[in-house]
């Protein structure tokens, strides 16, 4: 059994900063990917940033400077840094990680429950 539990949502103003963090728990042989979605009001969940097990990092040029994702292999947790934050941030951000929990087992797709970020004065 896999539980990937998130913290750090909430309420902020435009211009302020969050840090979420996600955590991998139980059975884990290893990690692969570890993304942050984003999903907004009448939208699908989509994947905005990605953190391989080597500490590359796939994120898009509009968030560079303002959003940072990091990782502890030694934790199994990911962060995302979100500094200066703007309204058209505000969504659920859900963590997911590509873990195998055994030799010869499959990668599978595990979720955190999701944590609502709310940027609004």
């Amino acid at each position: 059994q896999v539980q990937l539990e998130e913290s750090g949502g909430g309420l902020v103003q435009p211009g302020g900063s969050l840090r979420h963090s996600c955590s991998a728990s139980g059975s884990i042989l290893c990690i692969n990917d570890m993304s942050w979605y984003r999903q907004t009001s009448g939208k699908g969940r989509e994947r905005v940033w990605a953190i391989r097990s080597g500490g590359s990092t796939m994120y898009p040029d509009s968030v560079k400077g303002r959003l940072t994702i990091s990782r502890d292999n030694a934790q199994n947790t990911v962060y995302l840094q979100m500094n200066s934050l703007r309204p058209e941030n505000t969504a659920v951000y859900y963590c997911n990680a590509e873990i195998v929990t055994g030799w010869g087992n499959a990668w599978h797709d595990y979720w955190g429950q999701g944590t609502q970020v709310t940027v609004s004065s």
